[in-house]
């Protein structure tokens, strides 16, 4: 399997992806059930998150050596990166949660993710050089076909132009914070570690204000299952998963970083369905397959290219 500058093999990258993109799908289901517990608003529950990756990272990057990459990048060029890492992170997620209320879920799923591959997929290539490839394409639009599928199929969304245009403003961050950790990856600059924590703390900035208006403590009258439930928001779906998305971005090309990105609806479409008493429907197997093919698909290709690239590179001494 190939290394890429940042080091990092691709195969590895595509498993910290694939990580990556379960874990965020549990996210949903645990804010289902801190709405339940109190009266957080998806605000302040953004802040929280961000606070709580941000310290948690920072620990252990305390606990860590240093990579060799921080040494070699400017401070001023740091903190520039972690600064539209940071900002595209906070449109993301505030753009995202905007696009729900004004739109629905389903409607703002499915444009904000569906969108994503594509903005991605030409970003990459205008900036990055990237081909997706036939193999690509028609594993990006069966990704793209069970995405609708997946969460449209229930029928009953609205679709409205302001909450469309919010849900492409996420998709937009979403595309930026993956390009450019591509590029800085590529160029064997991608401190993983000091890019997450650097974006969380910027994006926690960016949230406050908003965070505020909302109210950053909630009542709640089940205190301890409220924290329990935001300390795996913290941990599992926001430091760990972007830890691995920051590395996987990092050596595996954008667009199929944003289609193995997509198992993040599959993973909550699992959960709705055993954990929150949601019933099974064909739409919900059918988009299910459809997508999961296709990443499967997706992974596979990036893995034999990775290995082909490797026998073709020649080896120095």
């Amino acid at each position: 399997m190939s290394h890429t500058s940042s080091g990092l093999p691709v195969g590895r990258g595509l498993l910290c992806l694939i990580v990556a993109g379960a874990a965020w799908g549990t996210a949903g289901a645990a804010a289902s059930l801190v709405y339940r517990a109190s009266d957080m608003g998806p605000a302040a529950l953004s802040f929280w998150r961000c606070v709580a990756g941000a310290l948690l990272l920072f620990a252990v990057r305390l606990l860590r050596p240093r990579v060799r990459a921080a040494a070699t990048v400017p401070l001023g060029r740091r903190l520039l990166r972690a600064g539209a890492t940071g900002a595209g992170l906070a449109v993301f997620q505030t753009a995202y949660f905007d696009a729900v209320a004004a739109t629905g879920l389903a409607v703002a799923t499915v444009v904000t993710l569906g969108a994503g591959p594509v903005l991605i997929a030409l970003g990459a290539r205008l900036t990055l050089g990237e081909r997706l490839g036939r193999a690509g394409l028609i594993a990006v639009a069966g990704a793209l076909a069970g995405l609708g599928v997946l969460v449209l199929g229930s029928g009953g969304a609205t679709v409205r132009p302001w909450g469309v245009l919010l849900a492409l403003l996420s998709a937009a961050g979403y595309s930026v914070m993956t390009l450019l950790t591509r590029r800085w990856g590529r160029a064997g600059e991608a401190d993983r570690s000091a890019t997450t924590v650097g974006a969380f703390a910027v994006a926690g900035l960016c949230l406050l204000p908003f965070a505020l208006a909302e109210g950053l403590v909630p009542h709640t009258a089940e205190p301890l299952r409220l924290l329990w439930l935001l300390a795996y928001i913290g941990t599992v779906p926001t430091a760990l998963a972007y830890a691995l998305y920051f590395a996987g971005a990092a050596v595996v090309r954008s667009a199929t970083v944003s289609v193995i990105m997509l198992l993040e609806p599959v993973g909550a479409a699992v959960l709705a369905l055993t954990l929150l008493g949601e019933r099974l429907t064909a739409a919900t197997l059918v988009g299910t397959a459809l997508m999961l093919g296709s990443v499967g698909g997706l992974a596979v290709a990036e893995a034999r290219g990775a290995r082909s690239a490797s026998v073709r590179e020649p080896v120095l001494v």
